[in-house]
């Protein structure tokens, strides 16, 4: 069962919900507490487990037609290990959200649980978020938006205008992410009967949706002074890796699975990038989001 786990919860990801959280926790607060370890750990770890896995056991039918599934980008299980997979990713997380609800002030309650239905309705019926064109990508940004966010209240604060913005350049950058992630899959979701942004709009359209979202959130992120000013040249990684697909067609849509590779690599050396300038504002800033 560990084994299968692993396999599911795309470890080359994790960061991607642990850093947003232990980010925005650790600039409100300025101290490493047992809320920060646990919560970093949950998100790192049993919160992709969750993610991921509900995703694979209920996507299995039209992932075993996709050619891209079976690897780092998602793992085929034997449907005889479905249950066995759900059942460990609910008990994975139960011990770390049972630890941060005693943890942290009502107000955080609320965001948790939002953060984890989104986890839930986005793969698992009834509610298939993912076959609703926008909403689900929307819902996927909300996979990586909300850890930011939850790492704000769990701290016994509220966004301020400069976090705010910083959010919302966050939660659009989600929804190109997961919209540009969409392309390379429009002819097997299609085939197997999944709608999606992409197979709606279609592989070009959806590709310049992307690319007009992350430049959104880079204009957004310059309005927020330094350092944010100097993070929003980190969209341009992503204009680059998107922009050469943006006239592909429906049909050659595979192709965008190249561009989509290298995004993986771009949120490291983005992440590294932006936890430099994380550092050298909280060392020159004190409680540098709790006004802001």
């Amino acid at each position: 069962m560990i084994a299968d786990l692993v396999s599911v919860s795309r470890p080359l990801s994790w960061i991607n919900t642990a850093f947003p959280f232990a980010a925005a926790y650790l600039l409100m607060t300025g101290s490493v507490d047992a809320a920060l370890v646990i919560g970093a750990v949950f998100f790192l770890i049993p919160y992709n487990v969750a993610m991921y896995g509900i995703n694979d056991v209920f996507d299995y039918a039209s992932d075993v037609a996709n050619p891209r599934k079976g690897g780092v980008e998602g793992a085929l299980l034997d449907p005889a290990r479905h249950r066995s997979v759900l059942v460990g990713a609910a008990l994975a997380c139960l011990p770390f959200v049972v630890a941060l609800v005693v943890l942290g002030p009502p107000l955080s309650w609320p965001v948790l649980a939002a953060s984890l239905f989104a986890v839930v309705a986005y793969s698992a019926p009834p509610f298939r978020f993912k076959e609703i064109p926008v909403l689900d990508s929307i819902t996927s940004s909300v996979h990586f938006c909300s850890p930011a966010l939850y790492g704000i209240v769990l701290a016994g604060e509220l966004p301020g205008l400069r976090s705010g913005t910083i959010l919302l350049a966050f939660f659009l950058w989600g929804m190109a992410s997961h919209a540009f992630g969409a392309v390379q899959d429009v002819v097997p979701d299609r085939e197997g009967g999944i709608a999606s942004t992409a197979t709606v709009l279609g592989a070009a359209r959806t590709v310049r949706l992307a690319l007009a979202l992350w430049t959104v959130a880079g204009l957004l992120m310059l309005t927020t002074g330094s350092p944010g000013a100097w993070a929003s040249l980190l969209a341009i990684p992503y204009l680059l890796a998107a922009g050469p697909f943006a006239r592909v067609s429906d049909d050659d849509s595979g192709r965008a699975n190249r561009g989509w590779r290298h995004f993986l690599w771009i949120n490291y050396l983005c992440g590294f990038l932006v936890t430099m300038l994380l550092i050298w504002y909280a060392a020159t800033t004190a409680s540098p989001w709790r006004t802001s």
